[in-house]
């Protein structure tokens, strides 16, 4: 299973990436859309949206079930994927290239307290 180590990830198969503008790229593990099967729709918070970690701030369902997506850190909405909502099937074709949202958080540091691919692995008993 593919799990970049440049990457932080949430027990509820978030992941995180810091981009060059400071924004923080956020999106389903690969673990999870296999999971969940083939994604069907994918909803997005607002740009401009605050939100806390761990609240619930995206949607994405497949055949099997709907699953919501949690910030995984505080922060503001900055940019949403407007991509994957058109071909939710992207998420299942490249789950860390296909980013849902991207953050601008409200503590850059949060991430580091994040899992890392040693400890997502763990987490996943891989």
């Amino acid at each position: 299973m593919n799990i970049p180590a440049d990457r932080r990830y949430t027990s509820s198969h978030e992941w995180l990436k810091r981009e060059s503008d400071g924004t923080i790229s956020v999106g389903i593990t690969d673990h999870a859309q296999g999971q969940l099967g083939d994604l069907v729709f994918v909803e997005l918070p607002a740009v401009g949206r605050a939100v806390s970690a761990g609240e619930a701030c995206a949607v994405v369902e497949s055949v099997k079930a709907a699953s919501d997506v949690y910030a995984p850190i505080a922060g503001t909405i900055a940019a949403v994927n407007d991509a994957v909502p058109a071909a939710p099937e992207k998420v299942n074709e490249d789950a860390f290239a296909a980013w849902l949202f991207r953050i601008r958080p409200a503590d850059a540091a949060a991430m580091d307290a994040l899992l890392d691919a040693h400890g997502y692995r763990a987490v996943i008993g891989e």
